[in-house]
């Protein structure tokens, strides 16, 4: 896709073939069916255009934290299989046997109330239920799981599937997954003994793909991995998978400042010469973060952001960039020339993960769809 960089003045980049390729290389690595998990607005990329890539790219399940995001993708034309992976209010039952969501059991009174929603509107609904081994979250607990299943034997509730979550599925060779590898193994094979086993198995999110291949079982829940972000500070990404988003704005301003000058709110930074300062159309409204000592990149090279991060704008120092001029293009995370800036390198700046940073990209910044 074509854009006019004139049209805005600052975007978001979103390579759709990343997304696509990233899919296929999962499946193709693992050899199993791959739910391309797009909750939070496909991790900032984008929900619908996210859900259309992973599935262009051999995904058959797409997994979502809400309800609203599962309507909001069969309101698009999604065909594939959906799961929410949280908490969904029993109001919503009829909505999501309706349009064939499937739904987490993460607890039995809850889910007996999806039971008594799906009797009264006559429905059946899918359901997968969610293990506790560890993760200390949502689950119901290993050992009333059995009679659970028993007793939601030729009821409404279609459980179809059952899966857990690991807690450090990022770290190599970890203890803790493995016991909760073993318990959720154990489960299974009591489940298989008596018959009631639901058909399809899924544990792995992006770190155990790569780190526990044993925990791939029938399907396995890529997120950060699908655009090319690293699993965790101990799982780097893997060579062939490729970033799909870029963050992009462009110089607004430029000043040149004689000595002692104040920038930005505080004058805690003091020009201590002539010096350039530009000033580019983003700050902690738009989810870069009020933090000291940040980066960008104007005309290939690397520039200090100083001064006060604002609402809406942040200051740069362009001494090293002579020829910077409004208009120019400034990249905050991504490529320019030869110099990069990788949403990891941005989350280990904000002490924080990776898939963070791109969650809090706010609504207000344009998503623009290349190769759509």
């Amino acid at each position: 896709m074509e854009y006019d960089i004139n049209n805005y003045s600052t975007w978001l980049e979103i390579d759709l073939n990343a997304i696509r390729d990233n899919t296929a290389r999962i499946r193709q690595f693992t050899g199993r069916e791959v739910m391309a998990v797009i909750k939070a607005n496909a991790y900032g990329h984008g929900l619908i255009p996210a859900a259309q890539a992973a599935n262009a790219g051999g995904a058959t399940w797409c997994g979502t934290a809400r309800v609203e995001e599962a309507l909001a993708l069969r309101r698009a034309g999604i065909s594939s299989r959906l799961l929410v992976l949280g908490y969904t209010p029993p109001a919503k039952v009829p909505e999501a046997i309706a349009q064939n969501i499937t739904l987490a059991l993460v607890d039995e009174k809850l889910s007996e109330e999806y039971l008594q929603a799906a009797a009264r509107i006559g429905g059946r609904l899918h359901a997968h239920i969610k293990v506790e081994t560890g993760m200390g979250r949502l689950g119901m607990r290993i050992e009333r799981i059995p009679a659970f299943l028993k007793r939601m034997q030729d009821s409404d509730l279609l459980i179809d599937g059952i899966f857990t979550h690991f807690a450090q599925g990022d770290e190599v060779g970890c203890a803790y997954t493995y016991d909760q590898i073993q318990r959720f193994n154990q489960l299974l094979a009591d489940l298989e003994a008596q018959g009631i086993k639901p058909p399809l198995v899924h544990a792995a999110n992006s770190g155990a793909i790569f780190n526990y291949p044993e925990s791939w079982y029938d399907l396995t829940r890529p997120g950060d991995v699908l655009y090319g972000m690293a699993p965790g500070p101990h799982t780097p990404l893997p060579a062939g998978y490729q970033p799909a988003l870029s963050w992009k704005a462009r110089l607004i301003m430029v000043h040149d400042f004689e000595p002692g000058h104040g920038i930005s709110y505080g004058a805690r930074y003091i020009t201590e010469g002539k010096e350039r300062i530009g000033v580019i159309p983003i700050g902690y409204g738009d989810g870069f973060r009020r933090v000291d000592g940040q980066q960008v990149l104007v005309g290939g090279r690397r520039v200090d952001v100083v001064g006060r991060v604002c609402m809406d704008q942040c200051m740069l120092q362009l001494d090293a960039v002579p020829n910077a001029k409004p208009g120019d293009e400034v990249v905050l995370i991504g490529r320019q020339g030869t110099e990069e800036i990788s949403v990891d390198e941005v989350a280990a700046r904000w002490n924080t993960i990776n898939y963070e940073v791109t969650t809090g990209l706010a609504e207000r910044l344009p998503r623009v769809y290349l190769n759509d």
